[in-house]
């Protein structure tokens, strides 16, 4: 076997202390990308919102209609044929 020297456990060590400052590098990326992420899926459920409550308004309009129209359909019912 060789023997391991001061020189080359430093050298290894150089090597694994680069490959950690690519990764931390990285990960800040990393952070900086799911930070956007959250950013738009936080607007997105915002919008989604506002989309129920536009269907919901939309809702209770056609409910009001709906039943206006079955009181009139009611009145009309009882009105009795006169032909002119």
């Amino acid at each position: 076997m060789t023997e391991i020297n001061g020189s080359l456990i430093f050298e290894v060590l150089k090597s694994i202390q680069l490959r950690v400052d690519t990764m931390d590098l990285t990960l800040g990326e990393v952070k900086s990308e799911l930070g956007s992420i959250r950013g738009h899926l936080v607007a997105t459920e915002g919008d989604v919102k506002n989309i129920y409550g536009v269907l919901a308004r939309q809702d209770d309009r056609l409910e009001h209609i709906e039943h206006r129209l079955e009181l009139r359909e009611l009145a009309e019912a009882q009105r009795l044929y006169e032909p002119k």
